[in-house]
């Protein structure tokens, strides 16, 4: 069984892992377009996370994890229990171009872009200024963005995007004494 990861499953999987490569994703955008009222924000001031949004033309370069034989039916329990507790996601098994060329299936936890914790309409400023302030029972969402960011760049995985909010964020951070 894989699994795809593109936020933190890329440095916190929490599920034993036997294979990992980097791997593409069609069809779909890494982007913080999700609210997030319980890992990275509360309800009264929501963080956001990382979501797969479906987009022609675009794809999403992440990591493929291939869970350790045996530990299929717990981790998609444990998977299930921490990406669907909102239900803003939706669970998906979906194609993956790995890094050596082979073609697999993943799990993959795409946005519902109809729940009300869809935030697809923001822009980069309007997400920084959203992830500079918020954190939840997962933690800061500020160290999300980082540790996401910084990992994706450990795998030579570019998100120029990522890049940019880590920047501003800092610097909003650094503006506000945090």
């Amino acid at each position: 069984m894989w699994v795809f990861g593109y936020g933190s499953l890329v440095w916190n999987p929490e599920f034993p892992v036997a294979e990992r490569l980097v791997a593409r994703l069609s069809g779909y955008a890494r982007t913080f377009c999700m609210s997030s009222v319980h890992h990275r924000g509360t309800p009264d001031l929501p963080g956001l996370v990382l979501a797969l949004d479906a987009r022609r033309g675009e794809s999403c370069t992440g990591l493929a994890l291939r869970v350790e034989p045996g530990h299929e039916a717990d981790t998609l329990v444990r998977l299930r229990e921490r990406e669907l507790v909102s239900s803003a996601y939706l669970e998906r098994r979906l194609p993956l171009t790995l890094a050596d060329g082979r073609a697999v299936e993943a799990v993959a936890y795409v946005v519902d872009p109809d729940h009300d914790q869809y935030r697809g309409a923001l822009t980069l400023e309007e997400q920084a200024r959203i992830i500079a302030d918020a954190t939840g029972g997962r933690g800061p969402n500020d160290e999300y963005l980082y540790n996401t960011s910084s990992h994706l760049a450990d795998l030579g995985i570019s998100d120029p995007d990522l890049d940019w909010l880590s920047e501003r964020v800092r610097r909003l951070r650094g503006a506000d004494g945090a």
